[in-house]
């Protein structure tokens, strides 16, 4: 088990378009950091669904070839997944196309349930047949069950929300609609923006808009449902909010790691997060050193905060291998190792003979830091002093982060100085719990990986197999 990262959903919805399956194939390559697994995107030629989806990173699954097949449309939705429950099938590829009597639905999410199991059990005692191990295809149910009695799509979505607990953010199509959603509770981020021909596009961050030449408009809210037609697309969309009490909790961790630090959330700027929380490591771990180093590329931001609160020089002692995805994507801890070791490589003229900051954004087992630690003792460094712009990892995540145990965490099991021993650290700090409002701007949060504190609930079962696990069970 390893944390990974989420999914990232787009959309675009305008005039006639031949290319806009090419725009929604940008906006998901400014994604890809979000899930390296698969991608796909549907183009909805009048009511037409057409897809293509695959195993695979954006540029490998849709060739010139791929993208010239797919239709003229007035919009388009597509999906980069890492998936946090289900596995790594094609019928868990996104976004998912469901055909009813009252026309074609296609859906990409980005998020996790808690009431999944639950809700499945639901739907398969009233005749619904799974074909994926997902929650999204849950998602898709239950919108389509409401679509058979309500009186638009809409409608039916906001039927569905009654009855969805956990985070979900989501991009859909009918024939003549996209609409965007965000849970109650805001977990996930989605935002839209406008391009200059008069279309809009939808996203998980505001960086796809810019790569799909949209000005960004704003965040959804928590709660929020957005309605786009393909009848009239130079309107505004339609705003609902039947959904919106108590507080919202944004993942803390977008801030940290998952989001690029061209975006912004909720209107506050990453990369400007992650300096301050360098600045902030400053001051609660300062230490007596030659160089800062940051470990590219999530460690970079709060690398520069540091050096310039500490005044200890700010340098490029680690080069990525940008051909290399995150290192706990690789599947089994010996590909991980494998992985770090072609990744990342030394400057050995920065660090050679020097006492060393090094800022990581977050330790989760400790096998990557041990052997970023070990390639900057191979190169000379005298002492290492690792510092942290995250709190220590001791809770799994329900909310669309692949952290489902706590066996794995080894901060969930060993102190700061058994942690800073076990990884060859000189001493070892991490981002105070207190300081992540400081850190993010944000009035309210969630951080259940770090404090354990469940805003949404957790699930009944909280293995990311569940749903194999459970046709197992049953067929016992």
């Amino acid at each position: 088990m390893g944390i990974h990262e989420e999914c990232g959903v787009f959309g675009i919805i305008g005039e006639m378009n031949p290319g806009i399956a090419r725009e929604v194939y940008y906006g998901l390559c400014a994604l890809q950091h979000r899930g390296q697994e698969s991608c796909g995107i549907v183009v909805n030629d009048d009511g037409v669904f057409i897809s293509h989806k695959d195993r695979g990173l954006v540029g490998e699954v849709f060739s010139e070839n791929e993208l010239n097949a797919l239709p003229a449309g007035r919009m388009a939705i597509g999906h980069v997944r890492y998936g946090t429950t289900g596995g790594n099938s094609r019928s868990n590829i996104q976004p998912m196309v469901v055909a009813h009597q009252k026309g074609n639905l296609a859906l990409a999410h980005n998020g996790n349930l808690t009431n999944s199991l639950e809700l499945r059990d639901y739907l398969e005692l009233t005749g619904a047949i799974f074909h994926a191990t997902s929650d999204t295809e849950t998602i898709a149910y239950m919108i389509t069950r409401e679509r058979l009695r309500a009186d638009s799509i809409e409608q039916a979505v906001l039927g569905a929300m009654r009855h969805l607990k956990g985070a979900y953010s989501l991009i859909m199509m009918s024939a003549t609609k996209m609409i965007a959603v965000r849970d109650p509770m805001g977990f996930r981020p989605l935002c839209y923006g406008k391009r200059p021909d008069g279309s809009f596009a939808a996203a998980s961050e505001s960086c796809a808009l810019d790569a799909a030449g949209a000005a960004f408009v704003r965040d959804l809210l928590p709660g929020e449902m957005l309605v786009f037609s393909a009848e009239h697309p130079e309107r505004e969309p339609v705003s609902y909010r039947d959904y919106c009490g108590g507080a919202a909790s944004p993942c803390i961790f977008e801030y940290i790691y998952f989001a690029r630090p061209d975006s912004a959330i909720d209107g506050i700027p990453v990369h400007e997060t992650r300096v301050r929380a360098g600045r902030i490591l400053a001051r609660e771990f300062p230490a007596d050193a030659d160089v800062v180093v940051g470990v590219p590329d999530s460690g970079l931001d709060a690398a520069i905060g540091f050096a310039a609160e500490s005044g200890i020089p700010f340098e490029i002692g680690l080069v990525k291998n940008k051909y290399v995805g995150r290192s706990f994507i690789a599947p089994s801890q010996g590909e991980r190792s494998d992985t770090v070791r072609i990744k990342l490589s030394p400057v050995r003229s920065v660090l050679a003979d020097k006492r060393v900051v090094l800022i990581d954004d977050s330790i989760v087992r400790g096998t990557t830091s041990r052997r970023i630690i070990s390639l900057l003792r191979e190169a000379g460094a005298r002492e290492i002093h690792l510092r942290v712009s995250a709190p220590p990892f001791r809770h799994p995540c329900y909310y669309g982060v692949d952290i489902d145990s706590e066996e794995s965490l080894i901060a969930s099991r060993h102190g700061v100085e058994e942690i800073a021993a076990m990884i060859g650290a000189d001493s070892l700090g991490f981002l105070p719990l207190g300081s992540l409002a400081e850190m993010s701007g944000c009035a309210s949060y969630c951080s259940a990986c770090f404090d354990g504190a469940y805003p949404g609930g957790v699930p009944a079962d909280p293995r990311k197999d569940r749903f194999e696990r459970r046709l197992t069970e049953v067929t016992k």
